[in-house]
Protein backbone atom coordinates (compact mmCIF):
# COMPACT_ATOMS: atom_id res chain seq x y z
CA UNK A 1 0.00 0.00 0.00
CA UNK A 2 1.48 3.22 -1.19
CA UNK A 3 0.95 6.94 0.29
CA UNK A 4 -1.25 9.36 -1.51
CA UNK A 5 -0.15 12.85 -0.82
CA UNK A 6 -3.15 14.83 -1.18
CA UNK A 7 -2.01 18.58 -1.78
CA UNK A 8 0.41 17.32 -4.86
CA UNK A 9 -2.57 15.05 -5.41
CA UNK A 10 0.78 12.38 -6.05
CA UNK A 11 -0.51 8.21 -5.72
CA UNK A 12 2.62 6.83 -4.97
CA UNK A 13 0.92 3.23 -5.47
CA UNK A 14 1.94 4.13 -9.25
CA UNK A 15 5.03 4.04 -10.85
CA UNK A 16 4.39 7.58 -12.20
CA UNK A 17 3.12 8.78 -8.94
CA UNK A 18 6.62 7.78 -6.97
CA UNK A 19 8.76 8.98 -10.02
CA UNK A 20 7.12 12.20 -9.37
CA UNK A 21 7.49 12.14 -5.51
CA UNK A 22 11.39 11.80 -6.05
CA UNK A 23 11.46 14.13 -8.31
CA UNK A 24 9.95 16.99 -5.68
CA UNK A 25 11.93 15.69 -3.04
CA UNK A 26 14.97 16.19 -5.25
CA UNK A 27 13.78 19.61 -6.18
CA UNK A 28 13.20 20.58 -2.73
CA UNK A 29 16.32 19.29 -1.70
CA UNK A 30 18.26 21.50 -4.37
CA UNK A 31 15.90 24.69 -3.21
CA UNK A 32 17.15 24.43 0.74
CA UNK A 33 21.26 23.69 -0.63
CA UNK A 34 20.30 26.90 -2.88
CA UNK A 35 19.12 28.90 0.21
CA UNK A 36 21.89 27.90 2.45
CA UNK A 37 24.85 29.02 -0.11
CA UNK A 38 23.02 32.36 -0.46
CA UNK A 39 22.98 32.86 2.73
CA UNK A 40 26.48 31.86 3.44
CA UNK A 41 27.44 34.36 0.54
CA UNK A 42 25.66 37.36 2.08
CA UNK A 43 27.14 36.78 5.28
CA UNK A 44 30.30 36.07 3.92
CA UNK A 45 29.94 39.88 2.11
CA UNK A 46 28.73 41.77 5.09
CA UNK A 47 31.71 40.42 7.27
CA UNK A 48 33.97 41.46 3.87
CA UNK A 49 31.96 44.97 4.71
CA UNK A 50 32.75 44.95 8.13
CA UNK A 51 29.45 44.05 9.37
CA UNK A 52 29.69 41.79 12.69
CA UNK A 53 26.02 39.77 13.33
CA UNK A 54 24.51 38.78 16.30
CA UNK A 55 23.62 40.62 19.39
CA UNK A 56 25.20 43.33 20.98
CA UNK A 57 27.30 42.22 24.35
CA UNK A 58 25.66 43.28 27.90
CA UNK A 59 28.55 44.17 28.58
CA UNK A 60 31.44 46.92 27.30
CA UNK A 61 34.99 45.76 27.77
CA UNK A 62 35.56 47.72 31.05
CA UNK A 63 32.84 46.26 32.40
CA UNK A 64 33.85 43.00 31.61
CA UNK A 65 37.13 43.77 33.16
CA UNK A 66 35.62 45.30 36.52
CA UNK A 67 33.34 42.25 37.25
CA UNK A 68 36.45 39.80 36.54
CA UNK A 69 38.36 41.84 38.91
CA UNK A 70 35.62 41.36 41.31
CA UNK A 71 35.19 37.60 40.67
CA UNK A 72 38.98 37.17 41.34
CA UNK A 73 39.36 39.31 44.66
CA UNK A 74 36.31 37.39 45.88
CA UNK A 75 34.61 40.90 46.85
CA UNK A 76 31.62 39.63 45.44
CA UNK A 77 29.44 37.08 44.42
CA UNK A 78 28.54 36.23 40.93
CA UNK A 79 25.01 36.79 41.85
CA UNK A 80 26.37 40.17 43.54
CA UNK A 81 28.33 41.11 40.25
CA UNK A 82 25.07 40.17 37.98
CA UNK A 83 22.94 42.58 40.16
CA UNK A 84 25.66 45.20 40.24
CA UNK A 85 25.49 45.94 36.37
CA UNK A 86 21.99 44.92 35.96
CA UNK A 87 22.57 41.78 33.75
CA UNK A 88 21.05 38.30 34.72
CA UNK A 89 23.37 35.67 36.58
CA UNK A 90 23.84 33.30 33.42
CA UNK A 91 25.12 36.61 31.70
CA UNK A 92 28.17 36.45 34.31
CA UNK A 93 28.75 32.81 34.33
CA UNK A 94 28.76 32.78 30.26
CA UNK A 95 31.29 35.49 29.82
CA UNK A 96 35.17 34.84 29.21
CA UNK A 97 36.76 34.42 31.98
CA UNK A 98 40.47 34.95 30.44
CA UNK A 99 42.97 34.25 33.37
CA UNK A 100 41.30 33.66 36.53
CA UNK A 101 42.98 33.14 39.75
CA UNK A 102 41.04 29.89 40.64
CA UNK A 103 38.57 29.72 43.46
CA UNK A 104 39.42 28.62 46.88
CA UNK A 105 37.18 27.43 49.73
CA UNK A 106 36.00 30.36 52.08
CA UNK A 107 37.86 29.11 55.44
CA UNK A 108 35.04 28.12 58.38
CA UNK A 109 34.70 31.64 60.15
CA UNK A 110 34.54 33.58 56.79
CA UNK A 111 30.92 31.45 56.13
CA UNK A 112 29.72 32.65 59.90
Amino acid sequence: MGLHVIEQGIDTDTIEGRAMFGMLSVLAELQRELIVANTMDGLASARARGRVGGRRPELTADQAALAQQLYDTRDKTVQQIADLFGVPRSTMCRHPKGDTVPRQPRKAQERL
